[in-house]
This record gives C-alpha cells, sequence and structure tokens, in this order.
C-alpha cells in the first residue's frame, strides 16, 4: 500500500456536488484531493459524441433552472472558466390533442396570452401566480438551497408571505397539482405546465408536495428559463474542474475510493482502489448516494445506530430509461409549436398524466409512459449539424417491477430485449404525435436502468435523485429521520450528495451544505483547541 500526500480534505466523487465542496474548500485555503471513479469528472453531468461523432448528446442530465439561481454555483463565476448557458426559444411545450401546445415562453405575457387563447381567464390567472412568485420565490428557493435550519430565507419569506397571500399560498403549495379543482385554472393547457414539471419528480401528483414542486418549477422555468451548457453538459463540470484546479485543488480520475477509515469515531484516512492510502486531517465529503456510503464505503460498526436503522428503511426513486436519437432532421411535430420549446411534455392529458404517475406507484411499467423530451439542437446549435436535432427521451419505471401495464410483458430484468422494447414503446408516444419521426433517425442509444448505473455507480437501479423526492424522505428525514444536515454521526465525515437535503437536480447545494460544515465543524474544533 502506497501513502498519498496528506491532505485536508477529501472528496469522494467529481460529480456537481463534488466539485462544488471541493471549489468551497480550496477558497477557504484547504488542501483538497478529488477522487472520482470514472474516467471524467462530472457524475451525471456528462456529455459525449459516441452515438454520433457529429452530434453531441448529454448522457444524463441537460437542463439546469436551478444552477441558473444556485448560490453556490454562482458565486464561482464560472462565465470565467468559458460557461455559456443557451436558452430555446421557448422554454417548455407540451403537445395537446387537436394540435394545440401548452407552451411557457420566458416572458410572461406571451405565456399567458397563449393560456388565454385557449382558455378565457387562464392568462390572468397566470399572471397573478408569477406576481405571487415574484414576492416569495426568492426566499423559498434560498431555503430550499441552504443548510438547515434555513433562519434567514424563513424570516424574510415570513416578512413577504402576507403580500404574496398568506394562508391561501400556503393552502395552494400544499395542494396536490393533480387535483384540479383546487388550482385557478379552467384549462387543460396551464394544469398540464403545472402537473408535467410536477412529475419530474417521483411525488405522487395525488399527494401534498406535488404542488410545490410544480409550482417551483414551472416558475423558474418562467423566470430564468431552462438553460443548458454550450456545447454539452459536460462544460458545466470542467468549468468547475478547472477552477478547482486554477485554485490549487487536485483532481484524481480513475481512482474509486474502496473504504474511508475511521478511528475513535473520527475519519483519518481514505483507501483507493489502486492501494493507495490518502491520510485526511480535517475532513472527508462522500458526494455519493447514501447507499454507497453507509453500505460500502464505512464499517456500519463505525455508525450511530440511528443511521444504521434509518438505511434499513431507506428508499430509491423511480428507476429511468433514457433513448437518445441523432435526428437527421428537427422533430416533425403534426401541428409545429408557436415557439419551439427545448423542453417537451408527452402525456395527452393531466389524467393520462396522472395515471402513468399512479403505475409507478402500483409498481407497474407504465402503458403510456410520461416523456420527458430535449430538443438539445434547438436549444443550442453547437451540438449537431445545421439542419439536423440531437434528441432524448426519458421516463420512469419502477425499482421493483410487478407486471407491465402494457402490452410487451416486460418483467423489469431490463435486458437488452426489454429496453429495446420499451423504448419502442417510448418513440411510438413520439410517433403518434410527430408522424415521420421514425424515417429521421440516423442513430439510437438506449441507456436502461443498468445501463444508467453502469455509466455512473451513484444512480443506483437507475435512481437519478439520490433517494425519493417523497415528503418522508425530505428535510429533517433525508437520508434517514433526524438528519437534514451533511453530517454523518462521524466525526470529520460529511455526506454531500443528493441523497441529502435538499435532494436531487443540478444546483450544488449538498456539496456547498457539506463544505460549510466541515468548515464551521473545523472553527469550532480551533476554538476549543482540540
Amino acid at each position: 500500500m502506497t501513502v498519498d500526500p496528506t491532505y485536508d480534505a477529501v472528496v469522494i466523487g467529481a460529480g456537481p456536488n463534488g466539485l462544488v465542496a471541493a471549489n468551497r474548500l480550496v477558497d477557504a485555503g484547504w488542501s483538497v484531493l478529488v477522487l472520482e471513479a470514472r474516467p471524467h469528472v462530472g457524475g451525471a453531468v456528462h456529455s459525449d459524441r459516441a452515438l454520433d461523432p457529429a452530434f453531441e448528446h448529454d448522457m444524463f442530465s441537460s437542463f439546469y433552472p436551478l444552477a441558473a439561481v444556485s448560490p453556490a454555483l454562482r458565486s464561482f463565476h464560472l462565465e470565467e472558466q468559458g460557461l455559456a448557458w443557451r436558452h430555446a426559444p421557448a422554454v417548455l411545450g407540451h403537445p395537446l390533442p387537436g394540435g394545440r401546445w401548452a407552451i411557457l415562453h420566458r416572458d410572461r405575457e406571451v405565456t399567458a396570452g397563449l393560456l388565454d387563447d385557449q382558455c378565457a381567464g387562464d392568462g390572468d390567472s397566470w399572471l397573478a401566480l408569477c406576481e405571487r412568485w415574484d414576492r416569495i420565490g426568492g426566499p423559498l428557493v434560498e431555503a430550499l438551497l441552504t443548510p438547515l435550519p434555513p433562519l434567514r430565507a424563513t424570516a424574510r419569506g415570513l416578512a413577504r408571505l402576507r403580500s404574496a397571500g398568506g394562508m391561501d399560498l400556503i393552502r395552494m403549495l400544499l395542494t396536490p397539482v393533480g387535483d384540479d379543482t383546487l388550482w385557478p385554472f379552467r384549462g387543460d393547457a396551464a394544469r398540464l405546465l403545472l402537473a408535467g414539471n410536477a412529475a419530474h419528480s417521483d411525488i405522487p401528483l395525488d399527494a401534498p408536495g406535488s404542488g410545490l414542486m410544480g409550482v417551483l418549477l414551472t416558475m423558474l422555468g418562467q423566470t430564468v428559463g431552462f438553460p443548458a451548457p454550450e456545447g454539452g453538459s459536460s462544460r458545466l463540470a470542467e468549468a468547475l474542474r478547472a477552477r478547482l484546479e486554477q485554485r490549487g485543488g487536485r483532481v484524481r480520475c480513475s481512482a474509486p475510493v474502496e473504504r474511508v477509515e475511521v478511528d475513535h469515531g473520527r475519519v483519518v484516512a481514505v483507501r483507493a482502489g489502486d492501494g493507495s492510502r490518502i491520510v485526511v486531517r480535517r475532513a472527508v465529503v462522500a458526494a455519493v448516494v447514501a447507499p454507497i456510503l453507509y453500505e460500502r464505503l464505512v464499517d456500519p460498526a463505525d455508525l450511530p445506530p440511528r443511521v444504521r436503522r434509518g438505511m434499513q428503511r431507506f428508499q430509491l426513486d423511480p428507476s429511468t430509461v433514457k433513448v437518445d436519437w441523432a435526428l437527421a432532421g428537427p422533430v416533425p411535430w403534426s401541428s409545429p409549436p408557436p415557439f419551439a420549446p427545448g423542453t417537451v411534455h408527452v402525456a395527452d392529458s393531466p389524467a393520462e398524466l396522472s395515471e402513468a404517475n399512479g403505475q409507478i406507484s402500483a409498481d407497474l411499467v407504465p402503458a403510456r409512459p410520461f416523456l420527458l423530451i430535449g430538443q438539445m439542437t434547438t436549444t443550442d446549435p453547437t451540438r449537431s449539424p445545421a439542419g439536423t436535432e440531437a434528441l432524448w427521451a426519458y421516463t420512469h419505471v419502477p425499482q421493483q417491477v410487478r407486471g407491465d401495464a402494457g402490452d410487451d410483458a416486460i418483467t423489469g430484468v431490463w435486458d437488452h430485449d426489454e429496453v429495446e422494447r420499451f423504448a419502442d414503446r417510448m418513440q411510438q408516444r413520439i410517433e403518434d404525435r410527430a408522424p415521420g419521426f421514425t424515417s429521421l433517425i440516423r442513430a439510437r442509444r438506449i441507456l436502461g436502468p443498468h445501463e444508467l448505473e453502469d455509466a455512473d455507480p451513484n444512480l443506483l437501479g437507475g435512481a437519478i435523485n439520490g433517494g425519493t423526492s417523497q415528503l418522508h424522505q425530505q428535510l429533517v428525514l433525508r437520508p434517514v429521520p433526524g438528519s437534514g444536515r451533511a453530517e454523518t454521526g462521524i466525526r470529520g465525515l460529511y455526506l454531500g450528495s443528493a441523497s441529502a437535503h435538499p435532494g436531487g437536480a443540478v444546483h450544488g447545494a449538498p456539496g456547498m451544505n457539506a463544505a460549510r460544515a466541515a468548515l464551521a465543524h473545523h472553527r469550532w474544533s480551533l476554538r476549543r483547541g482540540r
């Protein structure tokens, strides 16, 4: 076994959370080593040209509205590292029966006008929702992306609550997005914009929390859009790495971690797969999902009983199937949208969307899966040659499949045959709305649950959010009851992944929260002379 130089901190995982944590610690003057199992940085923020050398495809995530408002990412001024953001003409589109579209445009007046054209009065209701968000959105996002308890953001929010609607606003945010009797919209278009965004998570659409998720993502789209990095999602990760290394941090790829060593309740070293042992003076930030940290990297005997018990009930979010296409032309929508959207949602009605969501909750492969689609060349013309389209779509499926609500007898083994058949089911959903779509396909890549986990070991079983977003595993219950912060119960060891508060999406908050906790505990130990 070789012994590397000693570092103040070791960060496990070079995804966005790990790189955010490392940058914050380096900014504080710490020596930092980041260990990444894969050959490249980024985790689920990665793009490549493996499908077609003329096309840049995002393998995992693509659009980053929370990155646009993230205090962590904004504080790093990544544009100095060459990062540029691109926007499609419209943020989001949802094709409706009869050739209509629900469109979310970055200009709220345009969005409202389009909604009012479909259902008189919905435009005014939309503008009223935007005005409420103007008052309460800033404190709400700050509360979401800062450590618990978010005292400053809560104080700001309470000061603005009355002007934003008071108890009526709270009731609206707690209302299930699928309960259309309690939302101020009469037409399907506005309700589908909210419900489709809520369905990005795994919160049942008839459960509390879905309304908050729908309003959050929809209003972020309305105010900052759904931006994508110019040139591919890897540009975001590469900008974080470049900033880190400019400040003296070090990144070692193809270096999986095998063990986090603990002595007398404190982290002391990290052992890598190449046999090296890195001694740690101050902290380890584990930007890996909770089951990997608590069940593989740390000896269970070193964990507090509370954490061991809690992990027995830890729940992953659903699995994912993602398909990438290289298209010879733009998607031939049967009725073109009034503004070309970067993101497209596919579900014929709120009822169909709820049906697909309910089938997943019942451990059934959905018969008519709700699709999230990314028109990446529409968003960023550098992604593929002029006149073509780099396209992807993904949908959720159960972690444990009990049956197939469709006709393909999919069992959930997700071998080559099953992912191909399910990809055909997804593709047909697009073909039905864009006749001739299939004839434009130059190449297709399918990433089922196994392929996703192979490409990024943090995506256990194809779960992309580090654990369920449902209320029973959020806030102080994430990842286990009594948590909610980065501390693990082992001194000097911090959880900095999407399994920690506030959860999934690319905003860097779990990594920043972990770094802030490490710095605060170090200052406290110095004051106590330890």
